[in-house]
Parts: structure tokens; C-alpha cells; sequence
């Protein structure tokens, strides 16, 4: 906010005939009398605030041009195709990604608590399922080889199992984050 570009253009933006003369400009290019003659200003106060503008960068001259009567190049102006962004001087992309850092921090330490949660239910869940098969063999006095018996608790696991909830949550935080972060880009 120091910048003397960021005070000059405040003061530019500030003045009613400069704005004036942006909003004129707006809809074609013209020259210092076409603006004196439509804003019914004098000349010579439409010169001093083109000549602000013109150093705030907020118009220029256009490449058209035409000559007077005495021979004299005539300037035309128009808008600047410029847009103006007023930000603090340390709006990096790197302090931006650090404000997200907690966030971030907090998915990750979540997502492994769910993560140990359902490792240990999964856990009991499998003890209980091989006590009951085993149980179940010893009934029907059946004894299948150990190859054969971690074949088919594998294969019971694999498709009696749903998605783990981790992997569901974390991919739903990481695009929360992700949506978050776009939305609110140049307020973080």
C-alpha cells in the first residue's frame, strides 16, 4: 500500500472528473475536445486529468490519430486493457499453500485415527470369523490343510469386506480442501 503507483491511483479514482472521463472512454476512444465538448468540462481541466490518468496507466493514447486544421496531430484515448490488483507484498503462492498446512495436517491425523479404528475392528472381526469357521470344521470333522485354510479366510476377507472408511474419507477431506482452497483463492 506504500507503493507510490497504489497512492497515485487512489488519487485518480478519488477525483469525479477522472471518473468521468473512464466511463466516457469506456464505450469508444476519443480526443481531449471530443471528452471537453461531451462532459461539458473545460479543455483544459480534461488535459491535466488525462494526464493523470495517464500515469496511473489507466488510459493510453490509441494508435489513431488525426491532424487539425493547422496541422497539428490531434491524440485520441482509450481505456487500458489492464487489470488492477490491490494485495499485501507477501502474496505468494507459498504463504497461501502454508495457511492450508493445518488443514491438511488435521485430514492426515483423522484419516489414521479412522485408519487404527477400523484396522482394529477389522482385526476382532477376523479372530471371531476363525474361531467360527474353525468351529465349524471341527464339527463336521473336517481338517483341510493350513494352505487351503488361509486361502479361504483370504478369499472371505476380500470379497465379504466393504470400501474402507479411510480411503472414503480422505478422498472426500482432499477435495473439500481442494474445493475450499479455489473458492476462497485470493482471500487465503
Amino acid at each position: 500500500m506504500e507503493d507510490d503507483r497504489a497512492k497515485n491511483l487512489a488519487r485518480v479514482l478519488g477525483n469525479k472528473t477522472c471518473k468521468k472521463i473512464i466511463d466516457f472512454l469506456s464505450e469508444k476512444e476519443a480526443s481531449e475536445k471530443d471528452i471537453a465538448d461531451s462532459l461539458k468540462v473545460p479543455i483544459n481541466t480534461i488535459e491535466y486529468n488525462l494526464k493523470k490518468l495517464l500515469e496511473a496507466e489507466l488510459i493510453e493514447k490509441s494508435r489513431n490519430f488525426f491532424w487539425s486544421r493547422k496541422g497539428k496531430r490531434i491524440d485520441v484515448y482509450k481505456l487500458s486493457n489492464k487489470s488492477i490488483i490491490i494485495a499485501p507484498k507477501n502474496s505468494e503462492v507459498s504463504s497461501k499453500l502454508k495457511s492450508l498446512l493445518p488443514a491438511v495436517f488435521l485430514t492426515g491425523a483423522i484419516t489414521f485415527l479412522i485408519y487404527a479404528y477400523e484396522k482394529t475392528k477389522l482385526v476382532s472381526t477376523n479372530v471371531l470369523q476363525k474361531g467360527a469357521e474353525v468351529s465349524v470344521t471341527n464339527a463336521d470333522n473336517f481338517y483341510s490343510s493350513p494352505v487351503e485354510e488361509s486361502v479361504r479366510f483370504t478369499a472371505t476377507n476380500i470379497f465379504t469386506q466393504p470400501h474402507p472408511v479411510w480411503i472414503w474419507f480422505l478422498a472426500g477431506a482432499l477435495l473439500s480442501l481442494l474445493i475450499i482452497s479455489i473458492v476462497n483463492w485470493r482471500k487465503l
